[in-house]
């Protein structure tokens, strides 16, 4: 597996090593020495997550803070996404930007987003089975979210607005400037 940071410091593109012949192919998704030895650091997950979308959705940017933030690992088992991450570090050099990665079924390629980070993606095919592993669980109280058409991030979703499916939930959450970080 190879391991690419980003502009983002600490976040990590990963792409398997993937053994193909005309039966099909083999890839290791995850080894846990092989993956803390690649970050330069030791993470250790708790949980795994699991969502289908279908064309068109955002998941907004959603992050946990304090003693419950959340570093992750995702990747997408059929389909293909846009993938963004957004530096919520106030005393980063990158506070504010984002990097958005295309992972789908095909490329196979992971992300991995550690705490002090928004997280979101939005759906570019029909479907999409989007898997994630956490190392911290989930707290309600701690959760926090941007909206995702925030004008001070800019992220190209690549949908168009007529296309766009976002919850409830995710239209009500406060712009970059306004969240509770």
């Amino acid at each position: 597996m190879t391991f690419t940071e980003t502009k983002l410091k600490g976040c990590f593109v990963l792409e398997p090593i993937i053994f193909a012949d005309d039966r099909g192919y083999f890839f290791e998704s995850f080894n846990r020495q092989r993956f803390n030895t690649g970050i330069d650091q030791t993470v250790n997950f708790v949980q795994d997550n699991q969502s289908f979308s279908n064309y068109g959705t955002i998941r907004a940017i959603h992050y946990q803070i304090g003693e419950h933030a959340q570093a992750k690992l995702v990747r997408v088992i059929s389909g293909r996404v846009i993938d963004v991450a957004v530096d919520l570090r106030k005393l980063s050099p990158t506070f504010g930007e984002h990097v958005a990665i295309e992972l789908s079924g095909e490329n196979k390629k992971q992300f991995f987003i550690p705490k002090g980070f928004g997280h979101g993606f939005s759906v570019l095919s029909d479907t999409a089975e989007f898997f994630y592993k956490c190392d911290n669980y989930y707290n309600k109280e701690s959760e926090g979210g941007i909206i995702y058409n925030d004008t001070s991030l800019q992220i190209d979703w690549k949908l168009e607005s007529e296309h766009v499916k976002v919850s409830d939930k995710d239209l009500i959450l406060p712009t970059f400037n306004t969240a509770r970080l």
